[in-house]
């Protein structure tokens, strides 16, 4: 499995262990930046995670910034992208597990890297479960695609 991680300036640090803690458990990773604290846009990182995740080029990502919510609401432009803001191992496991999510992003401003790494670990491990909650991921194509009938 390859992840695409991404985030801006607030997200860096934490990215950045993120990374460490991904590559000590064997997950490929794959850096889309920012690469410093420099100042920067997070809908860029957002959407060059999106786009590698949407494309198949990477199979989930994850994306990182002050609270997660920006580069959450890039990522979701993204056709195909089901991106999920994260505080806590609970609602990262049950999004993957019902709403087959495939993209996390998390808050540095929100959480700590242990949190960080918990919540990383669940999502990670959840599985899809498919079944009455495909009707639901079929719903959200069709509001993407607008093909939704009321």
């Amino acid at each position: 499995m390859e992840i695409a991680i991404g985030s801006d300036h607030a997200g860096y640090e934490l990215k950045r262990q993120i990374i460490e803690h991904l590559i000590q458990k064997g997950v490929e990773v794959k850096d889309f930046g920012s690469y410093s604290t420099e100042r920067c846009d997070y809908p860029v990182y957002g959407y060059k995670v999106a786009k590698a995740v949407a494309s198949g080029e990477c199979e989930k990502g994850i994306l990182i910034c002050g609270t997660g919510v920006g580069i959450s609401l890039a990522a979701n432009k993204v056709k195909g992208i089901r991106a999920v803001v994260c505080s806590e191992p609970y609602s990262a496991q049950l999004s993957r597990r019902h709403n087959n999510t495939n993209v996390l992003a998390l808050g540095a401003r929100v959480v700590g890297s242990e949190l960080a790494r918990m919540i990383v670990d669940c999502w990670l491990e959840a599985e899809y479960e498919g079944g009455r909650h495909q009707k639901r991921i079929d719903m959200i194509a069709e509001i993407e695609n607008d093909e939704f009938d009321i």
